[in-house]
């Protein structure tokens, strides 16, 4: 008797090979037959008209804070997503004592739009080292797989102090320390290590995350302590201002290390053909038989502003820091009166300093540009039509930028998300996304759920592929199913070990999707108010999830959780299961 019966649907397994028709039988959390006339199950689910897929592997993202509150680690499983590798670009709780906590808040705040009240009030801070953060988040249920990493900015606090977050060299004792410090947590279980090297990350106090110029000495003594325990994944965000020169520094990382390493990477707007560089010295690395990726995503990375989000145009302006307190519904219809409207665009240019202040410099130039703006509408337009910018817009209807975007923002019930794509989006359309995500050595990733509750939310990133890739409207960049189904299951599940997961076959996790791919549908995001200290964050469903297994247990049917909490710590690499 199987516990679980997936009948009638077709199998995409995960390896990249052609769909084909049949039944997936489960028992004890595990796939224990594929095929036809399998026998009787406890429970038989119809997945006729369907496809079965393996649950969707996510290496990008920053629920450290949120899994102490979330068990659902939400908005990920309501895109499939069954396992999630956290503690990302250098930053999260752990290792951690108790006079940096508040540091650590401020970084996590500053690099990814975390609120100080709801991690000061969210975190029980039953924990000052790695081992005791993994056995914390791993003593209460959650409905999907999470795995851990040590994140180089808290261990760089937690060795020096302050002399770590002044950016200091580290000393040989330092180093000695912070090896003995990675050993230990690769021992406990960490899936890896992580840093960050772009100035774009800063603390909430406007400080560069601590890891910002660290010594390549540093970062090699790291990879020679992850060859000492033989275990274990890199991952790294940087700014590349010297490309050569630093992907020589990550050979040296995999080389010294032994390890596989990762790397943010997309096409920027400022350098718009320098990724085709990157992917060339991938193909270099992979010659020389060198473990090396770049982490890419499938649609440009933007900021989402509006008047119930982190920011937007108008956020600092002192005429609308009049009625700021109001809820979003009235303070639109506030800004539609005629007298509000003019006091507050009289008022541009003289925004209030201490408002600005609280957020990183990116924030207020992105607002002073708001010709740059598009609206995300509903479905959303994550591709904009580059006409349908608020400056292109503006210039049609004789008014100004401001002008036009005020008029986004105080439409309807003031729900209006404006959007500025950052990455990916250099020449207005998606042929760059589509090189990055075909080519052999990239992964998909770069989603950071958990993160940026006020201004991105891509952990819709797998709804995304499935929906604008797999369906392109041009043949010759559409994906096919099974590869994109690979790209999120098997291929990421590979590169970071984790190799009990990704594949419908015999033996493996019984985490799986049954997805209904011509029902599929993507929704706007949505603030919602469900954050400790009452935060709020942007959150986004999806449609065409029939249902979403994790360990054999269904935790979600047509996006509604079922209340059942299968999901555990991932406690390092995972061997595949024994044929």
């Amino acid at each position: 008797m199987h516990d679980v019966l997936i009948r009638g649907g077709v199998v995409i397994d995960g390896s990249g090979a052609a769909p084909f028709k049949a039944d997936v039988a489960i028992k004890g959390g595990r796939i224990a037959a594929v095929g036809d006339n399998l026998g009787p199950a406890s429970r038989s689910i119809d997945a006729a008209g369907a496809f079965v897929t393996p649950g969707f592997v996510d290496i990008h993202c920053h629920y450290d804070g949120q899994v102490e509150w979330d068990p659902w680690l939400s908005p990920s499983p309501l895109h499939g997503v069954t396992s999630v590798v956290m503690s990302n670009c250098g930053v999260g709780f752990a290792p951690v004592r108790p006079a940096d906590r508040d540091r650590l808040i401020q970084l996590m705040e500053g690099v990814e739009d975390i609120p100080f009240p709801v991690l000061a009030d969210g975190l029980s801070w039953n924990w000052e080292t790695l081992p005791e953060y993994l056995d914390q988040i791993d003593s209460s249920p959650h409905a999907i797989d999470f795995a851990v990493q040590l994140p180089h900015g808290p261990l760089r606090v937690y060795v020096m102090g302050e002399r770590g977050a002044n950016r200091e060299d580290a000393t040989a004792d330092d180093i000695a320390q912070m090896q003995r410090i990675v050993v230990e947590a690769l021992d406990a279980g960490a899936l890896g290590f992580s840093t960050s090297r772009t100035i774009l990350h800063k603390s909430s106090t406007g400080d560069f995350t601590p890891t910002l110029g660290a010594a390549s000495a540093e970062l090699e003594a790291i990879a020679d302590a992850m060859r000492q325990a033989g275990k274990g994944v890199i991952e790294l965000v940087s700014d590349f201002a010297d490309p050569e020169a630093e992907f020589a520094m990550l050979r040296r990382l995999v080389q010294q290390s032994g390890r596989p390493l990762s790397f943010s990477l997309a096409q920027s707007p400022v350098a718009p053909e320098q990724y085709r560089r990157f992917l060339e010295l991938l193909d270099e690395a992979h010659a020389d038989g060198l473990p090396l990726r770049a982490q890419v995503i499938g649609r440009p990375i933007g900021i989402l502003l509006g008047l119930d989000a982190t920011a937007h145009p108008f956020f600092a302006n002192p005429a609308y820091l009049e009625i700021a307190a109001l809820p979003p519904a009235a303070r639109a219809a506030e800004m539609r009166r005629p007298e509000r409207r003019a006091a507050i665009l009289a008022s541009i240019g003289r925004e209030d300093p201490a408002v600005l202040n609280r957020y990183p410099p990116y924030i207020a130039h992105v607002c002073s540009n708001p010709g740059l703006l598009y609206r995300l509408g509903n479905p959303p337009r994550y591709l904009p039509d580059p006409a349908d910018v608020a400056g292109a817009v503006a210039a049609r209807t004789g008014q100004t930028d401001y002008e036009t975007v005020y008029d986004w923002l105080a439409a309807d019930d003031g729900a209006e998300l404006l959007y500025l794509p950052l990455t990916n989006f250099a020449h207005g359309n998606d042929e760059a996304i589509h090189t990055l995500i075909t080519h052999p050595r990239t992964l998909m990733g770069l989603s950071d759920g958990g993160a940026h509750y006020g201004m991105i939310c891509d952990a819709s990133a797998p709804t995304f592929l499935l929906q604008h890739w797999v369906q392109h409207k041009d043949p010759a960049r559409r994906i096919d199913l099974a590869q994109a189904i690979h790209w999120l299951t098997a291929k990421p599940a590979d590169a970071v070990g984790l190799l009990d997961r990704g594949l419908v076959r015999p033996g493996y996790r019984a985490d799986l999707n049954i997805l209904d791919l011509e029902k599929l549908h993507l929704p706007a995001p949505s603030i919602v108010r469900d954050l400790p200290s009452g935060g709020k964050r942007l959150t986004q469903a999806a449609e065409g999830y029939r249902a979403t297994l994790v360990a054999g247990e269904v935790i979600l049917e047509n996006g509604k959780p079922t209340g059942a909490l299968p999901g555990r710590l991932i406690r390092g690499a995972q061997p595949a299961p024994v044929s």
